[in-house]
């Protein structure tokens, strides 16, 4: 096959493109440029996509005589990832860039232009499996990262190849080193790869400004001000601006934002348990293929735990979702409403619920929603939901 190897200068992608060759096929190697900001491209900067990344995936092009290439989408990145963000947490959502780049970047536009140009295939450092079709979690259950991939497609899937997903960190850092790869001691990359000083609400007040609002208890009383709703998340316990403890001498957490009214709710550890979740812009979860009712496991947060849930996929033409964005074209007509079997905490507005079926040789990945409401934690569920939770044999329909 031929197949474009998407190198982001770290030892992952590396060692990808390395196993793609050595499986015969005709490799080209391509790094993303995403931004343009000096800040991004300094020497020494913690994000993906610096100029030192795409220097050090240069130097592995070359260690595997394979071409190179940089592709510059920084126009898009900055309109479907940047604007995409400050646009969530202008709504009150907590979104999470790196799922957006993978679906509109990393596996759309970098797809695209790889199937116009005759390539058959993407590669990518991806802890995750491909079988059959069957997107599986990866051997590392501390570097899966099949919950990011939870955006994709069947028709992109069927374009992908993650080379390192039946594989564990410290044998991948082994390989590259026996390769001679002077990214197998390079540090993994954790920020946001476009707020490289880590300043995320510094980052959102320079783009969305002052929007003053209230900040509550969960029975309604004032307890101080605030300059925007995007400077908080759901679960949020320091920097909430307030002159002192609560009164019983417990932490606050954040448990609602509402920025329509600009009124941030806070609230104790208790408050932010939640029971239900209601999700659109679904991928993968089609109706014809899951059933209408069946049981899952859901996970909120790219390294977070997992928890049963009974799902229900429901027909939603809504122009507009609950946190008031409005649907993009071509999204699809339902939503998945799912109901926690255990409870979870601080799940916030604009993450991804990506759901899979528990297997013996890695969870199955069923699908995903963004996370679009959710309701509290009322005790263990009882009569059916309670028989399906303890049934087993999740991702079964529900009768």
């Amino acid at each position: 096959m031929r197949v474009v190897a998407a190198m982001s200068g770290g030892v992952d992608s590396a060692v990808a493109a390395a196993r793609a060759v050595a499986a015969g096929h005709e490799v080209v190697g391509v790094h993303l440029a995403l931004s343009r900001s000096p800040e991004a491209v300094r020497a020494g900067s913690r994000g993906c996509c610096s100029l030192e990344d795409s220097a050090d995936a240069r130097r592995v092009a070359d260690l595997l005589g394979i071409p190179f290439y940089v592709w510059d989408f920084s126009d898009r990145f900055a309109a479907d990832v940047i604007d995409d963000f400050v646009e969530s947490y202008g709504i009150g959502e907590t979104p999470n860039p790196c799922l957006r780049c993978n679906e509109k970047i990393k596996f759309e536009a970098l797809l695209d232009r790889a199937v116009a140009l005759g390539f058959d295939a993407v590669a990518t450092g991806h802890y995750a499996r491909l079988d059959g079709g069957v997107l599986r979690r990866g051997v590392d259950a501390a570097k899966d990262q099949s919950y990011v991939l939870g955006v994709l497609d069947d028709a992109q899937l069927r374009h992908c190849l993650f080379p390192v997903g039946d594989t564990v960190k410290p044998d991948i850092r082994a390989e590259a080193g026996a390769l001679g790869m002077g990214v197998a001691t390079k540090p993994d990359s954790h920020d946001i790869c476009f707020i490289p000083d880590g300043d995320t609400r510094a980052f959102l007040g320079r783009h969305i400004g002052v929007r003053p609002g209230a900040v509550q208890g969960t029975t309604g009383d004032h307890l101080g001000d605030h300059d925007g709703v995007h400077g908080f998340t759901i679960g949020q316990r320091k920097g909430l601006g307030l002159p002192g403890p609560a009164p019983d001498g417990r932490p606050r957490y954040v448990t609602d934002i509402d920025a329509t009214t600009g009124t941030v709710t806070v609230g104790t550890r208790e408050d932010l348990r939640t029971g239900s979740i209601t999700a659109d812009r679904l991928k993968r979860l089609d109706p014809e293929v899951h059933g209408r009712r069946f049981r899952c496991e859901v996970q909120v947060r790219a390294h977070g735990g997992v928890v049963p849930a009974v799902a229900r996929i429901v027909d939603d033409t809504a122009p507009v979702t609950p946190a008031g964005r409005r649907k993009r074209d071509g999204e699809a007509p339902y939503r998945l409403e799912l109901d926690l079997l255990e409870p979870l905490e601080g799940v916030a507005r604009g993450q991804a619920a990506v759901v899979y079926r528990p297997d013996d040789d890695g969870d199955v990945l069923l699908g995903s929603g963004t996370i679009s409401a959710t309701g509290p934690w009322a005790g263990e569920p009882t009569g059916a939901d309670a028989d399906a939770g303890a049934a087993g044999a999740a991702g079964a329909a529900v009768r």
